[in-house]
């Protein structure tokens, strides 16, 4: 039977396995920096994925039996992967293995390595897809490294619920060397994670160095935004690796002209497209690595006019028609929503949102259910009118286009005195939904208590800085970090962004941000 996340082994069980000697020293410290590792990452993207690192042993003789080393209270059933090596053995074999077999460069012992753990890694990845049959999350197998004659699987567990809920790319697709490429940016921060795996397992001391340091997850998201967005480039018939579409986008987006940001959207599809209509060609195709040009270009565009290109070069003004059919996927949009903020999108659904060259996954503006929590969680407030009320004020001021900024403290009144010089202070009033949408209009926080009262409109937050604050976020979320870290009493900050990001941050730091 296989175990669920919430599902515990019965107690003989639990001894045998915690009594079983480990494979190698660092194995249990591998595993917890593994795992910091995926809540980091994937909780970036989206935190209820609830990423959980199981490590599977897999003798390389058949003596020994297999083994789920760790955690032991959410281990796999180890019985199932008995026949994995063997299995792995004739699929390296029997099943083609992909283009890098005709490659010149590589010696007979790497191909064969390669060889056997793609077939050891796919026998691994057919169990687990059979454990996977009618639960709630979804497991993926990493590469096997060799460690004292056992194979060692960094196995990654995701709920399945929460994987759905973003639009994904048809699979199978590979580059030339035959490794896959990503479907979604989820898959491709997954293939980041597990090549970070296969490095410390492969150092002379497996584990005993750093899996992935916190402020190295944001170069692990910048390597999976650059890694998907070859995905469309091979769609394109270019090459992925010469494109390198996601650092075209990024500089493009970071530009101005005359001072503007650049707003508008560049179609990404071949020329000629049956879904593509040319209101006037360029001449001389201007190459998109021409940065400054396809900034001064995108000026020319409007909300029914956009740029063409076909991944290399823009070569002319038009739009999308007729009916496009999703499952060509040869035809992407790149939204430039503001200064350095865009957004990859196929078939009407946003792939990737990129926000100062961070990539990350479009969410709702606010989860009402996560609003809940964290009410509950900060002020202990359960009441549901209490609660449906501050969600509808919530609500609105997620609404305003220009960003604004709301703070609920239960000593809003004292605060508001305390801040009176840096703010305007207003007769305590109940907000709706069309005062907020009134008093979020002004620059500055609005000051409110958790029954809904507000006191001051305008507010410009104090707070001493914590080192927690974000370089590629300005200044309304790093003020609104550094005032709920500092404040001595429970508050709760929800930052809304002019590019339709929304953060609520707590001063209980248990369940971190929104």
């Amino acid at each position: 039977m296989f175990l669920s996340s919430t599902d515990t082994l019965l107690s003989d069980d639990v001894a045998a396995l915690t009594n079983a000697p480990p494979v190698w020293p660092y194995q249990a410290r591998y595993r917890r920096l593994a795992q910091a590792l995926a809540e980091e990452l994937f909780g970036a993207l989206d935190e209820e994925l609830h990423p959980v690192v199981l490590l599977l042993a897999l003798p390389a003789e058949h003596t020994l039996s297999a083994r789920c080393l760790e955690p032991h209270a959410r281990a796999l059933p180890a019985d199932h992967f008995a026949g994995a090596v063997a299995r792995g053995r004739y699929l390296q074999d029997s099943v083609p293995q992909g283009g890098y077999l005709d490659r010149d460069d590589l010696t007979p012992a790497i191909l064969r390595r390669r060889q056997q753990g793609r077939g050891l890694r796919t026998a691994v990845q057919e169990v687990l897809d059979g454990l996977d049959v009618d639960t709630s999350h979804v497991h993926f197998a990493g590469w096997p490294v060799l460690i004292n004659e056992h194979f060692i699987v960094t196995v990654l567990r995701l709920q399945r619920k929460a994987l759905r809920a973003h639009p994904s790319l048809l699979p199978d697709r590979y580059y030339t060397d035959g490794r896959p490429l990503a479907a979604s940016l989820v898959m491709a921060a997954l293939y980041r994670f597990n090549e970070e795996g296969v490095k410390n397992l492969s150092e002379p001391e497996p584990g005993a160095g750093v899996v992935g340091r916190p402020r190295e997850t944001e170069e692990l998201l910048r390597a999976a935004g650059r890694a998907f967005l070859d995905t469309p480039a091979q769609a394109l018939g270019l090459d992925p690796l010469v494109a390198q579409l996601f650092t075209t986008c990024n500089t493009i987006s970071s530009l101005r002209y005359e001072g503007a940001e650049g707003v508008g959207r560049l179609l990404l599809g071949r020329r000629h497209h049956p879904n593509l209509e040319e209101i006037f060609a360029l001449t001389c195709p201007t190459p998109l690595t021409d940065y400054r040009a396809v900034r001064k270009l995108l000026e020319m565009t409007a909300p029914d006019v956009h740029l063409l290109a076909d991944g290399e070069n823009v070569y002319a003004l038009g739009r999308q028609v007729g009916h496009y059919d999703a499952t060509r996927e040869d035809l992407f949009a790149v939204n430039f929503i503001t200064h350095y903020a865009w957004e990859l999108q196929h078939a009407s659904h946003v792939l990737m949102r990129t926000h100062y060259g961070l990539p990350g996954l479009p969410r709702a503006r606010l989860s009402r259910a996560s609003f809940r929590r964290d009410l509950k969680r900060t002020f202990g407030l359960t009441e549901a009118p209490k609660v449906e009320k501050l969600w509808d004020v919530v609500f609105e001021a997620s609404r305003q286009k220009h960003g604004t900024l709301l703070v609920i403290t239960t000593e809003a009144l004292a605060e508001a005195d305390r801040l009176k010089l840096q703010c305007t202070l207003i007769e305590p009033v109940p907000l709706t939904p069309l005062i907020t949408r009134l008093v979020t209009a002004i620059d500055g926080a609005v000051l409110l208590d958790p029954e809904g009262y507000c006191y001051s409109i305008g507010v410009i937050l104090d707070g001493t800085a914590s080192g927690r604050g974000d370089g590629s976020r300005g200044a309304r979320y790093n003020s609104a970090m550094r005032y709920v870290e500092s404040s001595r009493y429970p508050c709760l900050a929800v930052v809304v962004s002019e590019d339709g990001l929304v953060n609520v941050l707590t001063s209980k730091r248990e369940g971190g941000e929104r």
